[in-house]
């Protein structure tokens, strides 16, 4: 798979080569990232104009679009600079004025000679009580009636680019189509009816009605399901490569994971009981694992992920598991503790503050193989860091860690297995788009004995009744979050807001009685503060929303969370999963500023309703698509230029078991469908998994 096939050379030639494109616009065609034909062709029509021709203006809705044919009438001269140059019209039924502001009497006597026929397109609106179409669009002679289409299709747009200029290169471009074999299943191709490749792209580019522009249109759906097939199957590349890398087989005794079951209160639960299967049947077998854990705010992942480090050390090996942040990274070495404790092996930290003598003790042990559970940040990724026998990886994937990063940790060489942890339920969409070369374990179902939060929305204008239950709940020995909003962007007005109400706060609780974190203070100060709220010296915590990552203090039932419109679902939720762990009833209480904006309503009422992360995951969804659900920027999505996550989730599913099938009959792509299929990802410029292919 040296270069890119002849075939589809006319589709990445230079952009200048079209009609009507000189240096000038392909510079401004960039700013829709449309730098070759084939980004032009992938470029839909986002809405659509009706051209169909009618007989008369008369008795239209006005304003609105409309094409008629006219005899051309007089022709009247602005009287002052400035005004407007008017045409008079007559369709078959009724006289009408075309309009023109610093119109050029010489050029539009031209166009539109008094006595002739044309045909003209454009908005006609309504001017003391007489039909003007001011500026028409289209202006035609009979014979060149049958260019208008009936429906025209309408692009997006930038400076120095417009819609005439867009459809005359389109039609180059769609010239260019060179005839390419089905990399789609056929069976799938039949079942829904889809056009072939070049069929579907020609058909995008002349839709006949609103119908046509829809993502479930054949043509649209198509290629909204080629480029998730060419992203799916540069995810399955990926897991093929790293399933090639040798893995080892790690099989466990048992002996340590019974110990901590027999000393657990409770029962795990079914969801995580499964998991574990899944985790220890991935790391028995010779391929390296690559899983998921999915699971809500308090499902028990941390359970879980202790599990598959002891079937590491029971084979006589070691694991290691890392966190984002040093904070982090203390409270998963708090939770193991009593895990370790009870299975009776020893567990270590390793973070940036670790130094000098110190640090290097705790190589020594590590290289000996005396350290058999690490907890660490990425300082456990630095040169001097060497394990004795590392045999499995879990990361907690607070920090995106996406493809690329997966594929970094796999070549450094040790067989080792990973396992990636979230908090974040993600929909099952958008985990296949950022997770689909992994294997996808899911905790859905809450522990035992976890209580239900109860979930208030408080008007700002009630804010005493929320101090004063603060008062009564602090004098029965209970602790409380108070998260402030980011009112602007700006670091001091968040600042100002968390320092405001420490300051309200403590006149009323008591000076001792509550404590300030937020993202300002050196990590010293945030760590005191915090370690402070742990061990119950203060009552209350004022905070930014530094604290909504994994702090753990099951003594806090209440959650304060200030302006909470301004906070997204997924935020919201996993803020409120900071109450509710201990066996006390909890309660989480959403003050907001009315009056309340629709989503605003939407978003707290959805949390009053319910607390199930992945329901909550699909609102979020809905409310504001894929790329601010986790954040464009570092979210390891994709950007598709058809596909529409959103609307189009079922096809991602499709499409990924129709990539890994495709794969698994044919893991170099060298059969004809699998030829085809390099088309596709040459075509979707897949370079990650050209070169997987061309390695291979």
């Amino acid at each position: 798979m040296a270069g890119r096939p002849e075939i589809l050379f006319p589709l990445y030639g230079e952009i200048t080569a079209l009609d009507g494109i000189g240096p000038k616009t392909a510079q401004a065609l960039t700013q829709l990232e449309i730098e070759v034909p084939r980004d032009l062709l992938l470029t839909l029509p986002h809405s659509g104009i009706d051209r169909a021709l009618k007989d008369s203006v008369q008795g239209a809705e006005f304003p609105s679009v409309l094409t008629v044919a006219v005899q051309i009438g007089q022709h009247r001269s602005p009287r002052s600079r400035g005004g407007a140059y008017r045409i008079d019209a007559d369709d078959a039924k009724t006289r009408f004025q075309i309009v023109f502001f610093h119109g050029r009497s010489d050029y539009l006597g031209r166009v539109l000679p008094t006595g002739q026929r044309r045909i003209v397109s454009g908005r006609v609106e309504l001017f003391d009580g007489v039909p003007q179409m001011v500026h028409p669009d289209h202006i035609l002679t009979a014979d060149e009636a049958n260019t208008l289409p009936a429906y025209e299709p309408v692009y997006p747009l930038t400076a120095g680019v417009t819609q005439k200029l867009m459809v005359k290169a389109m039609a180059d471009a769609l010239t260019r189509l060179p005839d390419l074999a089905e990399w789609i299943d056929p069976g799938q191709v039949a079942q829904e009816g889809w056009p072939a490749w070049s069929d579907a792209l020609r058909d995008a580019h002349a839709p006949e009605s609103a119908t046509d522009l829809l993502p479930t249109a054949p043509a649209r759906e198509r290629l909204a399901y080629d480029e998730l097939m060419a992203h799916q199957l540069t995810l399955a590349l990926a897991r093929a490569e790293r399933r090639k890398g040798k893995g080892r087989e790690t099989v466990g005794t048992g002996k340590l994971r019974n110990r901590v079951l027999k000393s657990l209160p409770y029962k795990p639960t079914g969801a995580q009981l499964r998991a574990m299967d899944e985790i220890a049947s991935d790391m028995a077998a010779p391929e390296r694992m690559n899983r998921l854990l999915q699971g809500d705010v308090g499902a028990g992942k941390t359970l879980v992920a202790f599990m598959a480090l002891l079937i590491a050390v029971e084979a006589d090996g070691q694991g290691v598991m890392m966190a984002p942040t040093e904070i982090l990274a203390r409270q998963h070495l708090e939770g193991l503790q009593p895990l370790a404790e009870s299975a009776g092996v020893v567990l270590e930290i390793l973070t940036g503050r670790d130094k000098g003598s110190e640090r290097a003790a705790k190589l020594a042990a590590l290289a000996r193989g005396d350290i058999q559970i690490l907890v660490g940040t990425h300082a456990v990724f630095q040169k001097d860091v060497v394990f004795h026998d590392l045999r499995l990886a879990v990361v907690d994937e607070q920090h995106r860690f996406g493809v690329r990063q997966r594929l970094e940790l796999g070549r450094k060489g040790h067989s080792v297995d990973v396992m990636v942890m979230t908090a974040t339920p993600i929909p099952r969409s958008l985990a296949l788009a950022q997770y689909g070369d992994m294997d996808v374990s899911v905790l859905d179902e809450k522990p035992p004995g976890r209580k239900p939060i109860q979930t208030a929305l408080v008007s700002n204008e009630r804010m005493h009744e929320v101090v004063d239950h603060l008062h009564r709940a602090i004098a029965e020995g209970r602790q409380a979050y108070w998260v402030c909003p980011l009112v602007e962007e700006s670091e001091s007005s968040e600042l100002t807001a968390a320092e405001e109400r420490f300051k309200r706060l403590r006149a009323v609780l008591g000076e001792d009685a509550v404590g300030l974190v937020h993202g300002q203070m050196p990590p010293a100060e945030k760590d005191a503060a915090m370690a402070r709220f742990v061990s119950g010296q203060t009552a209350v915590l004022v905070a930014t929303t530094v604290i909504e990552v994994g702090v753990n203090v099951p003594n806090a039932t209440i959650m304060v969370v200030e302006r909470a419109e301004s906070f997204g679902l997924a935020q919201l939720h996993q803020l409120r999963g900071r109450v509710g762990r201990g066996d006390q009833a909890s309660t989480c209480l959403l003050l907001y500023q009315p009056p309340l904006s629709e989503g605003g309503m939407r978003r707290l009422t959805t949390l009053r309703e319910t607390e199930d992360g992945f329901r909550i995951s699909e609102v979020d969804l809905e409310m504001r698509g894929a790329g601010d659900l986790i954040g464009t920027a570092q979210s390891g999505l994709p950007r598709f230029r058809v596909a529409d996550l959103e609307r189009q989730a079922k096809l991602m599913a499709v499409a990924q078991s129709d990539a890994r099938r495709l794969l698994a009959q044919d893991p170099k792509l060298e059969s004809p469908r699998g030829q085809a299929a390099r088309h596709l990802l040459w075509l979707m410029r897949q370079d990650e998994a050209i070169r997987l292919i061309s390695v291979g």
